[in-house]
């Protein structure tokens, strides 16, 4: 598994900002758009450039703690 797919994101909508937030909380405090795909790909993208700084300045990076809901049937 990559570094990466450890960490928990996701888009959502926010009426109170009238805006998708994307979230990813282990490592960033979250971004904004109008459209959920783009948003969600621009997530990745910033969560991967977060990784590779940590990486790249010798920082141990958070353990991942931020799991989803898993429903029970």
């Amino acid at each position: 598994m990559k570094v990466v797919d450890q960490y928990h994101k996701w888009v959502e909508w926010s009426d109170e900002d009238q805006t998708y937030v994307g979230k990813c909380p282990d490592l960033i405090t979250g971004i904004h758009g109008d459209d959920p795909v783009r948003l969600y790909a621009e997530l990745c993208a910033v969560v991967d450039e977060v990784i590779r700084h940590f990486q790249a300045t010798g920082r141990m990076l958070p353990r991942p703690r931020v799991r989803p809901m898993q429903e029970v049937v």
